[in-house]
């Protein structure tokens, strides 16, 4: 069995509900479903019997949300098509384009992603590198 390096991501959010909101419309484009939550977090992973690989924390005080360039989390994508509709259903519920979608030569020969910044100003980005498919 191959194991990857992550096991899981998780950020703080600001505002649970519009946070869960936003990446409720944007990972389902990517597969990825909410299958655990409660009062102070939300988890989306690929399956229900799986554990959840991105986490949305409530923020307090000690673990508030730090925007910016400095921190960026990627989700991979099957198709430039999965690249296009993440980042409309990023900028559909409330998320700020940070670079559209496009091939990006300099980063791969393959990479084809698009970035967008969540309602807490977080850089997300969904790729694919069609040099590994």
């Amino acid at each position: 069995m191959k194991i990857g390096v992550l096991d899981h991501v998780s950020i703080p959010v600001s505002d649970l509900t519009r946070s869960i909101m936003f990446y409720d419309a944007v990972l389902i484009v990517l597969g990825l479903h909410r299958t655990a939550g409660g009062d102070d977090v939300a988890g989306y992973g690929a399956d229900s019997d799986l554990p959840c690989s991105f986490w949305i924390l409530k923020e307090t005080g000690s673990n508030a949300a730090k925007p910016g360039l400095g921190l960026h989390i990627s989700f991979r994508a099957v198709d430039r098509e999965q690249v296009h509709a993440f980042h409309a259903a990023a900028l559909a519920h409330g998320g700020r384009d940070a670079g559209r979608p496009g091939p990006r030569p300099h980063y791969s020969s393959g990479f084809y992603g698009a970035f967008v910044f969540d309602p807490d100003g977080i850089k997300i980005e969904a790729l694919v590198r069609e040099d590994l498919l």
